[in-house]
């Protein structure tokens, strides 16, 4: 193999006897160990060797390096024993089988489908699915429950080396590029590893021997990471049950504050979230409706020919400059607040409410702008009343 450690030939042992073949500061080479290094998407693994703390494990040239928690604790020739740590590893198995579970069911469900990358984190599992298919909710269920359909059929797990070149011309093999490196042997071999009926994978990693071994798996999110890639998040064993655990207890909670039976939920949601709609629609529309109707009510002054209306509107720019669009004579000009002061004109006849805003900014700051028609400006730091006196006042000519 590409590294020197038996743990993926026999992933059961958890305790050894070896010898010290080498060490380099906190780094102990031995002449053969069951300690999985960091690689391929696996953690590497945790425990003792010689009653000390092994705080890494990775692997090199040189073999497989496991790095105590202190210098010059072991020297070559010494007879020790290596305990992992029999936890991590039954989660980092049954987590890596999983995925190849996982990946087996999306081939059922997705086109094209590809590896994008593969992380076992301490509380849940990534697989990066490269598919063109659109991965939504309804198939992100299915591929939960295809899952775990095949972990309840018991499905035996198995791994030999074959010719790369044999497994490379096989439909049926899937390859991790991003990770695939530990599954190569010496002399051009390769890893595989087979669910059986199920998924067939080029792999270095640990797994079970029975897909039963994995537990429940449960989906517990989804992203994108990047172009044509989608990131199924998932969980295993006890995490699995409490993932599912904190599920049910929200849907019930939801139900409870909707009224609503849990299967019902979804539906009574969007009934409610359909009913909220209407409602914001229509306090929109009344909205406008009572901001035209203060626009109409303004008082009208006549300056040189020319009919103004001015008043101060409690609504925000939009529907201020909706409500005033409509002039079809004179000017037309309403102020009010929304963050900070702003004005909004239209004109119908000879004064341009352009030039309307531009005296209003002139005197009290702000900027914006329009056209003869229609002008509208903010960020004034004037009260509206005192911009709206402004306005009524010759100088707004």
């Amino acid at each position: 193999m590409a590294h020197d450690s038996l743990a993926p030939a026999e992933p059961g042992v958890r305790e050894f006897e070896t010898t010290v073949a080498a060490v380099d500061g906190d780094a102990v080479v031995l002449e053969e160990t069951y300690f999985y290094p960091e690689g391929g998407g696996q953690p590497a693994d945790r425990g003792t060797l010689a009653g000390h703390a092994v705080a890494h494990v990775d692997g090199g040239d040189g073999g497989v390096r496991h790095h105590l928690d202190a210098d010059g604790a072991l020297s070559p020739g010494d007879r020790v024993t290596g305990v992992v740590d029999d936890d991590f590893r039954t989660y980092c198995t049954r987590a890596h089988t999983a995925s190849h579970v996982l990946f087996g069911a999306g081939r059922r469900l997705c086109e094209a489908l590809g590896y994008g990358g593969f992380d076992i984190g301490t509380e849940t599992v990534r697989v990066d699915l490269a598919t063109p298919t659109d991965v939504d909710d309804d198939l992100l269920v299915e591929l939960e429950r295809l899952t775990n359909r095949a972990v309840w059929e018991s499905r035996p797990v198995s791994w030999e080396e074959t010719a790369a070149e044999t497994a490379r011309s096989r439909d049926d093999v899937a390859f991790n590029d991003a990770t695939e490196a530990g599954a190569f042997a010496d002399g051009g071999r390769v890893r595989l590893v087979t669910v059986e009926g199920w998924d067939v994978a080029a792999c270095g990693g640990t797994h079970v021997e029975n897909t039963v071994e994995i537990g429940p798996v449960a989906v517990v999110d989804r992203s994108n990471p990047g172009a044509g890639l989608t990131r199924v998040e998932f969980a295993v064993g006890p995490r699995a049950h409490e993932a599912g655990a904190t599920r049910h207890r929200q849907t019930r909670a939801a139900g409870r504050e909707l009224d609503a039976a849990p299967e019902a939920v979804a539906e009574t949601a969007r009934r409610i979230r359909t009913e909220r709609d209407d409602l914001r629609d229509e306090v929109e529309r009344l909205r406008r409706d009572a901001v035209e109707r203060t626009v109409e009510s303004f008082d009208a002054v006549e300056r040189d020919g020319t009919t103004w209306r001015v008043g101060v509107v409690d609504a925000g720019a939009d529907a201020a400059g909706a409500a005033v669009r409509g002039a079809t004579e004179g000017v037309v000009a309403a102020v009010g607040r929304d963050g900070s002061t702003f004005v909004v004109a239209a004109s119908g006849g000879a004064v341009s409410a352009g030039d309307v805003v531009e005296a209003v900014t002139a005197a009290f700051g702000g900027g914006g702008g329009g056209s003869a028609a229609f002008a509208q400006a903010g960020g004034m730091s004037a009260d509206p009343d005192e911009v709206a006196a402004y306005l009524r006042e010759s100088r707004a000519r």
